[in-house]
């Protein structure tokens, strides 16, 4: 298989002129079988809440620039992605794009993180994240497992998660369990983040790891879309990259790349994978189902339950 990964910045809180990278980054990977970005891509990590005393209770900043963020965030049920899928299509290129998810199945107003996979022009997942990470709490909501799913592209299996849910090993097992063994990892971009866990999770999972980061350099904040009255600046590198690929004993397959948008390819060999599992499957050979066992819930969580008996009432001739 061959993998790019897509490591650049986003246009901040510009939805379309973000997804226009990201479509000039998928044209440049045609050659490719999968694309990967990282996490929050669209429209971007929300790297004012540091910065701006983001923990202050009914702040008009903080306010200003939450209703500026959901304003740009991605609906996928409203066709969003539609020029993604169309492009896919014609590029025969699957895509991981990490995205800020307003959807409508949870009333339209609350935030996720939410990793989508596309593949032959559809949607197949969308994965929420879990549990947001320290201050992503005062924006993004937790998600469920309802996208904790493994699919098949070019021999492989694949599944993905986002940032520091790469740390949780229930997570990652729920994924070792279906046959994964090319694990994608999306960042919002630090290299302190994905030069050490890259590799352990390889190691650990006996699959190669792809982890992808995205930027945010201070020429990158210059194109931000500000809320209005704001005026954030960034003095220094707030991502800087990280992307690379581990190989399944471990090692490097592409080390760590900082500080510059590139589009890369690797080539993966599934053989590297059936060696690795000679001696260690964490979810075959190596595992006791009869001593522990995991549950998973993926179902698709929603306040509410409708239970409509307009049917009935049809039969009824009301």
């Amino acid at each position: 298989m061959k993998v790019a990964l897509a490591q650049v910045s986003p246009v901040f809180l510009n939805r379309a002129k973000t997804l226009d990278k990201v479509l000039n980054c998928m044209t440049k990977a045609s050659n490719a079988d999968l694309i990967v970005f990282g996490e929050a891509l669209v429209p971007g990590y929300p790297f004012w809440v540091e910065r701006t005393d983001g923990a202050r209770f009914a702040s008009p900043v903080q306010e200003a620039w939450h209703a500026a963020y959901q304003h740009e965030a991605v609906q996928v049920e409203r066709g969003d992605l539609d020029e993604v899928c169309a492009a896919s299509v014609a590029l025969n290129l699957a895509v991981y794009l990490g995205v800020i998810e307003r959807p409508s199945d949870r009333g339209g107003h609350s935030l996720y993180a939410s990793l989508v996979f596309i593949d032959q022009g559809r949607v197949k997942s969308v994965h929420r994240k879990l549990m947001p990470t320290y201050e992503e709490r005062l924006v993004w909501s937790v998600g469920d497992g309802h996208g904790l799913v493994t699919h098949d592209l070019a021999g492989f299996t694949i599944g993905g998660l986002n940032c520091w849910e790469n740390w949780m090993p229930l997570a990652r097992s729920a994924l070792y369990a279906q046959g994964e063994n090319l694990h994608i990892a999306v960042w919002p971009g630090s290299q302190k983040n994905t030069s050490e866990i890259t590799r352990f999770i390889a190691r650990e999972s006996r699959s190669y790891v792809v982890s992808v980061s995205g930027l945010m350099r201070p020429q990158d904040w210059q194109q931000a879309q500000q809320p209005e009255g704001s005026n954030l600046v960034a003095e220094n590198t707030w991502a800087n990259g990280g992307s690379c690929v581990a190989n399944p004993d471990g090692t490097w397959h592409q080390e760590p790349i900082v500080d510059k948008e590139a589009v890369s390819l690797v080539e993966l060999n599934l053989d590297s994978v059936r060696r690795a599992r000679h001696n260690f499957d964490p979810s075959g050979h190596y595992s006791r189902p009869d001593v522990t066992q995991l549950a998973v819930n993926r179902e698709r969580q929603s306040a509410v339950v409708f239970q409509d008996n307009a049917a009935q009432c049809k039969l009824q001739g009301e």
